[in-house]
C-alpha cells in the first residue's frame, strides 16, 4: 500500500507526538486516529514511563475507538503512527476492528536501530503487523520521516545510558 502526500501531515504529527513523549521522559512513540473524512479523532503518545508497559499510544487509540466509534467508523478509520505496532497493539487494533495502519518506521528498522545502540531485546518478540493481524491493511515505512524517528530513539537511549 502506498502512502499519499495528503497523509504526510498526520505522520508529521506522529513525529511531533513522539518528540513530546521524549520530552516527558518517555519512549518516543506517537499515534493519530483519523476518521474516513480526514478528521483527527484522537491522538496520544507513549506513557510507559508511568510503569505500565501497556500504555502504548496505538493500544490507547484502540481502546478509545472501541468506546467512542461504531464498528463501521472503526473499520473506515486509519491509525497513523511513528512506529509499526508491536504485537500487543496490532492485536488490539484487529480485535476492535480498526482499519488501515500507516507507520513511519517498521519494527524491523526499530530493532536494527536498538541493536546498534546496544539496547536489550524486549520481552515480547518483535513481529510485523501482518504476522499478528493479517487482515489489517498496512503501509510503511515512510522514508521521508524515518531519520527523524531514528534520531528520537537515539536521543532517548543515549540519554538513558548516561543516567
Amino acid at each position: 500500500m502506498v502512502v499519499k502526500e495528503t497523509e504526510l501531515p498526520y505522520l508529521r504529527r506522529c513525529v511531533e507526538l513522539a518528540a513530546e513523549a521524549l520530552d516527558a521522559g518517555d519512549e518516543p512513540f506517537g499515534s493519530v486516529l483519523v476518521g474516513a473524512d480526514g478528521t483527527v479523532l484522537a491522538e496520544d503518545h507513549n506513557r510507559v514511563a508511568s510503569g505500565d508497559r501497556t500504555r502504548h499510544p496505538e493500544f490507547e487509540l484502540a481502546r478509545w475507538s472501541a468506546a467512542h466509534l461504531a464498528p463501521g467508523e472503526r473499520a473506515a478509520a486509519t491509525v497513523y503512527t511513528s512506529g509499526e505496532h508491536c504485537p500487543m497493539c496490532a492485536a488490539a487494533h484487529a480485535w476492535v476492528g480498526l482499519g488501515r495502519i500507516v507507520y513511519v518506521a517498521s519494527s524491523r528498522q526499530l530493532g536494527e536501530w536498538l541493536a546498534e545502540l546496544g539496547v536489550p531485546a524486549p520481552p515480547v518478540r518483535t513481529l510485523a503487523v501482518r504476522e499478528v493481524a493479517p487482515g489489517v491493511p498496512v503501509a510503511g515505512p515512510v522514508p521521508e520521516l524515518t531519520e527523524e524517528i531514528r534520531a528520537l530513539h537515539r536521543r532517548f537511549h543515549e540519554g538513558r545510558a548516561r543516567v
